[in-house]
């Protein structure tokens, strides 16, 4: 009995020791995982549906395109190591590098992976215009005629018309290459089981709980001393739908990374003029810099049975309430305020001349116009609809719009379902934001072009203008940059004229550290990208 004691206390002892050298190993590899959390959840890991920026930054660690962005915005080599444009700028031809891999995966059978070739292009371009995987990227390549793999190392495009932003609409993350094997196993969820090339792996993902990514061993990008990267070993993300929470994580040290600010959170971290808040100054590292963002309210123009059909109304609200009161106050002068049109500020095409500024009177006169025109005493009710991040920002609006004799109740909604419900057109008068994915205003005006019509293109307030379309077209095919940053200005100055928006703020990026993160980098449209990023113990 003795015996047995002994040998029961030798066995708890070897099992004490094993799981202090476990617990040691994981705290001494702590700084090779990166934390950070996603409020807004993440929908899908295929690039196709790389919409929204949630689904983008994970995207990015886990796939590789033709070409990329670099902090600056200029474009880059990626799996293309080179490319030569035709004269009539129509015809690209990209030279591929030959030593990127796919993640291992059972779809490659013994071998776990292979080398990316040029058809594996042409199929991901081809499932991009798929309607069977429905992908709202498709838009992409509205003006590409035609798309091949002359060889396995030489991928061919050739463009309707000619359109100088294209090597930027090459470096979404829509247009990710993908294996071709995908095509032969229909079946595969690929959604929450990605293979892409990227720094990182796929490992594991629980909905709505946490997303973890491994460091890539086969990654075919080197630093400038010939380290491999990343340098990290994982990301985990979280998923705390409440963004004060995912701050205090951060705080506590439970997470390394906080992007943007919060209602809930911006005075605790920074103070009425922007500055880091000086208890924090020994731990956390602010950044800020342009962004590429703005934050507009949007109208559904194609609703019959609105009020906000009239245009009267719609600048009526946007001549409604001072901007830059809005911006001071509610956002601790992080932004500029939006009164020169929907480019922002940081494109050349960036028009002062056109905007709405604060001018009262001039509301309430538009506003008796519209009552005496139909005969009625006061203006219907109208429902704003946004997300609990901009409850702040909509009371604001609501009661400045009070003071002009507009009468607007706040609806608030899940991100999730915010979207859903504006993407199908169920909601007449909507919070939003463009994120400008490729360097050129093309992107904003895209958003009022007719045939982007949600839920297939960006166009969300079904705004139509034929003057607006030709000046669009037209700017598709004219090469020369001076005369195609004139026909951006004309556009932007059509939709401020019709009002088929509110730009609010054009917005900043605000990132958040622990001061033993380096590398995370910034850039305007506020990308992650953490394959040289590095933790300190």
């Amino acid at each position: 009995m003795i015996l047995r004691l002994q040998n029961l206390f030798c066995l708890f002892l070897v099992i004490s020791f094993l799981f202090s050298c476990q617990n040691k190993d994981t705290s001494n590899r702590d700084h090779l995982v990166f934390r950070y959390n996603e409020s807004a959840n993440i929908t899908s890991l295929d690039p196709a549906f790389a919409r929204t920026q949630s689904n983008i930054w994970a995207c990015n660690q886990l796939f590789n395109g033709l070409v990329r962005l670099d902090d600056s915005l200029n474009i880059q080599p990626d799996i293309a190591k080179s490319w030569e444009i035709s004269e009539d700028g129509l015809e690209y031809s990209f030279v591929l590098r030959k030593n990127v891999k796919f993640h291992e995966s059972e779809l490659f059978g013994q071998t776990k992976t292979r080398t990316v070739n040029a058809t594996d292009f042409e199929y991901s371009f081809g499932r991009l215009l798929d309607e069977k995987v429905a992908s709202p990227g498709g838009w992409i390549l509205q003006n590409v005629a035609s798309f091949s793999a002359q060889n396995d190392s030489v991928f061919s495009i050739k463009l309707k018309t000619p359109f100088p932003a294209f090597l930027g609409l090459l470096s979404m993350k829509y247009a990710s290459v993908v294996p071709l094997e995908l095509k032969d196993n229909p079946t595969y969820e690929f959604r929450s089981h990605p293979i892409g090339t990227g720094p990182f792996h796929f490992k594991l993902w629980e909905d709505n709980i946490k997303l973890v990514l491994r460091k890539n061993p086969l990654y075919f990008e080197k630093d400038e001393n010939g380290v491999q990267l990343p340098y990290l070993e994982a990301v985990a993300i979280s998923f705390l739908p409440d963004k004060q929470s995912g701050f205090l994580s951060f705080i506590q040290g439970k997470s390394d990374f906080v992007s943007g600010l919060d209602p809930s959170y911006k005075d605790e971290i920074i103070t009425s003029t922007g500055e880091l808040q000086s208890k924090y100054q020994a731990s956390v590292n602010m950044t800020s810099g342009a962004y590429l963002n703005t934050e507009y309210l949007g109208f559904q123009m194609d609703n019959p049975n609105s009020i906000l059909k009239d245009k009267r109304i719609r600048q009526a609200l946007n001549y409604g309430f001072d901007r830059a009161q809005m911006v001071k106050y509610l956002r601790n002068g992080m932004g500029s305020p939006a009164t020169s049109g929907i480019i922002p500020k940081g494109l050349p095409s960036f028009n002062g001349q056109v905007g709405y500024d604060y001018q009262p009177q001039k509301s309430k006169a538009l506003i008796e116009s519209y009552l005496k025109e139909n005969n009625i005493k006061e203006v219907p009710e109208i429902v704003l609809s946004t997300n609990a991040s901009y409850v702040d920002i909509a009371e604001y609006l609501q009661r400045e719009w009070q003071k002009i004799g507009l009468n607007v109740s706040v609806d608030v909604n899940p991100p999730s379902t915010l979207r859903q419900a504006i993407s199908t057109g169920k909601v007449s008068f909507f919070r939003a934001s463009w994120i400008a994915d490729y360097p050129d205003a093309e992107n904003y005006l895209s958003l009022f072009y007719s045939k982007n019509f949600a839920p297939n293109g960006p166009n969300y307030t079904h705004f139509k203008n034929d003057t607006f379309d030709n000046l669009y077209e037209q700017s598709l095919i004219t090469v020369n940059t001076k005369e195609r940053q004139r026909l951006y200005q004309k556009m932007d100055s059509i939709v401020i004229s019709e009002a088929p928006v509110i730009p609010l703020f054009y917005d900043k990026v605000v990132r958040f550290t622990g001061k033993n993160i380096q590398n995370t980098g910034i850039n305007p449209l506020n990308l992650l990208n953490l394959k040289r990023v590095r933790k300190t113990q």
